[in-house]
């Protein structure tokens, strides 16, 4: 008898045995795909990680459908990485393979697939199997893969499918397709004959006769008067000149107009290499050299440069040592909007050899990138992406770089694995004996420690690049303002004359508030009422310009009401603001100026970071207010202010990093200021201007910080001292979760000799109307974690085990911070 063993991708965290054929046993490897029935009817995507001989003992091996793969698209150290995410984040393995393959790989009997409408099919290049689908496809929208098995009635259908993906025929339903167009604005300037005062002349002379064009031209004199040096685009002038497209046109044919495109769209990965030569500066020199000689006895080291200091091209250099060895390289962001801007500045310098993979990219885009990879293709010798690229099939790897890596959004929280993006870089890159880089102008604490305590190399960079001075800190106390009446809405005078002054000379702001929508809460004046989520203890948020009411935890909305629903009083007023309230303050300030807003509602869709920041780097949008999207390294060389509307409803989040939090995302905010020869400024408007992280954040002193928070975590037991896995319980009877996650929290008490904190009722303690409790537990330095874990793990089986307990959804969250 033949086996095999394979994973399924689904939340579970056995393997499942198969019988094969002799001929398929001697065929497959591990890393195969086979296509498996499971369940009474279903048919899964299955990933074999061992073959052997062994009957199972507790049920009939059933046989496999058919072998999807001609070669292993899995490699083993992959396998090896996603069985120790499995058990160190407490998690099936079922989850981590479903959660690291692309989805158009693990088609299973109820994926549903579509036609794409834009696409030309040649129906003569058509198998039979294939016609069939396209023909059903003409009748109906859509199908299931078990209906595609009933057309054809037979059971191997996975791979004409995956044909018809790779031709681009078919799309899987859970796609979002968009195509995001550049728009090409048109631009002109004078010919550069008229560049000099006789010039000038000449040209006044040839205009004599034709009074519309040469009000044209004296139009033209006054916006680059005004606007200080920004391009004039067409549309531009004929606003200011009234004219019409065919004067300009007209003086463009004459050549006293040139006229231009910009564009800075996605990069056309082309081959002419732009900076082939990048020179370091003697700071970044010297920050180099360091990180080569710390990895001669160091797996990992931190780069702790302020921001501005030119982190990234001290990357590109390390990156070019690693391709001289042949090596890859993976280079993790935080932020899909990041990958943008970087992507532009890699390409740049590596041409073809640069691959992009997260989860804004359609099925087949990701696809490509992992097949790349695994022919060790040239043009995916760096790989840019999100957390989600840690799963990608490397065979060479030499380097990962993780940029921005005290970042919260590196840990996964839902669906599971929930792992942390920068510590299993770590593991990866020792099971591929290479190195790690960590970046960041603000290191997370955690990291900071393992430097200090020598477990990291450790290389800092105190200097912005270019000598560009640090940005200037200004505090506005909103108490005093709000008390002197020197406010206009959420803005104090302070903030308006430096708007004002900036906008004068021609240079862009961007504005940080941390909650996104109008307003977060709607009251009634009459009786106090706060319309509620109907299915989460939260109040609506306003979102004016849909004019509803929404839920930011489960995307319930309802229209705006005119009247209270409980007193039906119309006396309502909104209280609190977010960044759709502080986009409409800044129009009635400032309505010649174009403000725009980066926050989730206005970056849906692959390509809505590409166009906010497009037109924000082309000068079209001279405000930008957003969220915390805005705070990671994005760089624009004309900003040069920073203003933070309202520093304090970060600091008190019931979270034991929020100082920490806090003081990062301050300050990255103003490291966006300034970037260029001009010092930038920044303006916090705060009710606490002497609290410590506020001051912290004002003198730019990150040690500072570190020490009195590290001295806080020792008292109170929390990383890096302790170890945290938090155990969220839900369920929709608010006394059966009350009773279980008491009796889970007294046996967990009674079995760790450690301290367990709860059952706790979070801040928010019903979502999508389940309840929830949290416990929390903490393991000190010294214990065993993989122990405890093991500890942790069987008590929640026995906890399962209990009947009246087993509706009850836990959730293991492991350095869940």
């Amino acid at each position: 008898m033949h086996f095999i063993e394979v994973i399924l991708p689904l939340s579970l965290s056995k393997t499942f045995t198969y019988s094969v054929s002799e001929a398929e046993y001697n065929y497959l490897k591990k890393g195969f795909r086979v296509a498996v029935p499971f369940g009474k009817n279903k048919i899964y995507t299955a990933l074999v990680i061992d073959i052997h001989q062994n009957a199972p003992t507790l049920y009939e091996a059933k046989e496999i459908h058919q072998i999807l793969d001609e070669s292993p698209i899995v490699n083993e150290i992959q396998i090896a990485h996603w069985q120790w995410i499995a058990s160190y984040y407490m998690c099936a393995i079922g989850d981590v393979y479903r959660g690291a393959m692309p989805s158009a790989l693990l088609l299973e009997s109820e994926t549903i697939i579509s036609q794409k409408t834009e696409s030309f099919v040649d129906e003569t290049q058509l198998t039979n199997d294939e016609f069939l689908i396209y023909e059903a496809l003409q009748y109906q929208s859509s199908l299931k893969i078990q209906d595609i098995m009933a057309i054809l009635d037979k059971k191997n259908v996975l791979p004409v499918i995956q044909k018809l993906i790779a031709k681009n025929i078919l799309f899987l339903e859970e796609e979002l397709t968009e195509v995001y167009k550049p728009k090409l604005i048109r631009y002109v300037r004078l010919h550069q004959k008229f560049n000099s005062d006789e010039g000038l002349g000449q040209l006044l002379d040839t205009l004599k006769n034709a009074n519309k064009q040469k009000e044209i031209v004296l139009s033209y004199f006054q916006l680059t008067a005004t606007e200080k040096n920004k391009p004039v685009s067409v549309k531009m002038l004929m606003e200011a000149s009234g004219a019409s497209s065919a004067v300009i046109k007209a003086l463009v044919e004459k050549e006293i107009f040139e006229e231009y495109h910009i564009q800075t769209d996605r990069v056309n990965f082309d081959e002419n290499k732009k900076e082939n030569n990048l020179a370091l500066s003697e700071a970044q020199q010297n920050a180099f050299n360091s990180i080569i000689s710390s990895f001669e006895t160091k797996e990992v080291t931190l780069l702790h440069g302020v921001t501005s200091s030119g982190k990234t091209e001290i990357y590109i250099k390390l990156i070019e040592d690693y391709l001289k060895k042949d090596q890859q390289v993976l280079y993790l962001l935080p932020e899909i909007a990041l990958t943008t801007q970087l992507v532009s500045r890699l390409t740049a310098h590596f041409g073809n050899k640069v691959a992009v993979y997260h989860s804004k990219y359609s099925n087949n885009e990701r696809v490509e990138v992992w097949n790349q990879l695994l022919q060790n293709s040239e043009k995916a010798q760096i790989v840019i992406g999100a957390r989600s690229a840690l799963f990608l099939p490397f065979n060479n790897l030499g380097l990962i770089i993780v940029d921005e890596e005290h970042e919260q959004t590196f840990k996964q929280q839902d669906p599971a694995p929930r792992y942390h993006a920068r510590d299993a870089s770590i593991v990866l890159a020792n099971s591929h004996k290479a190195k790690v880089v960590l970046g960041s102008a603000t290191p997370s604490i955690e990291t900071y420690f393992n430097a200090q305590s020598e477990k990291y190399g450790f290389v800092t960079i105190s200097e912005r690049f270019g000598n560009v001075m640090m940005p200037e800190i200004e505090l506005v106390d909103l108490k005093d303002k709000y008390f002197r009446k020197r406010m206009t809405g959420h803005f104090s005078d302070v903030l308006i004359e430096n708007i004002t002054e900036a906008l004068s000379l021609g240079e862009q702001i961007i504005l940080f508030q941390n909650r996104r929508g109008f307003s977060p809460v709607v009251e009634c004046m009459t009786c106090g009422h706060v319309p509620q989520c109907q299915q989460c203890d939260v109040s609506l948020t306003y979102h004016k310009h849909k004019n509803q009411l929404r839920c930011h935890y489960c995307g319930y909305s309802m229209a705006n009401p005119t009247n209270c629903h409980n007193c039906s009083s119309v006396d309502l007023t909104t209280k609190g603001f977010g960044t759709e309230q502080i986009q409409q303050e800044l129009n009635q300030l400032f309505p010649n100026h174009k403000i725009g807003r980066m926050d989730q509602d206005t970056t849906r869709g692959k390509f809505g970071f590409e166009r906010i920041i497009d037109s924000f780097k082309n000068r079209e949008i001279d405000i930008l207010v957003g969220t915390q999207m805005l705070a990671k390294g994005l760089d624009f060389d004309n900003v040069s202010l920073v203003g933070i509307m309202n520093a304090d409803n970060m600091l008190y989040h019931p979270d034991f990093r929020a100082f920490e939090r806090s003081y990062q995302m301050m300050t990255q905010v103003s490291g966006r200021a300034g970037r260029s020869e001009k010092r930038g400024k920044v303006i916090i408007q705060t009710y606490n201007p002497d609290h410590n992280t506020i001051q912290q954040v004002t003198n730019n002193d990150y040690v500072g910080m570190y020490k009195e928070q590290l001295y806080e975590r020792q008292i109170y037991k929390y990383p890096p001292f302790f170890r945290l896995i938090k155990l969220t319980l839900k369920h929709r009877d608010f006394d059966k979760l009350k009773e279980g996650s008491m009796w889970l929290y007294q046996v967990l008490n009674q079995n760790l000799d450690m301290p367990v904190l709860g059952p706790e009722e979070p801040p928010i303690s019903r979502i999508r109307n389940e309840y929830i409790r949290t416990i929390m537990v903490k393991i000190p330095q010294q214990s065993s974690i993989g122990a405890t874990k093991k500890n942790v793990q069987k008590i929640l089986n026995s906890f399962e085990a209990v009947a009246q307990y087993r509706a009850i959804k836990v959730v293991v969250n492991v350095d869940f911070y």
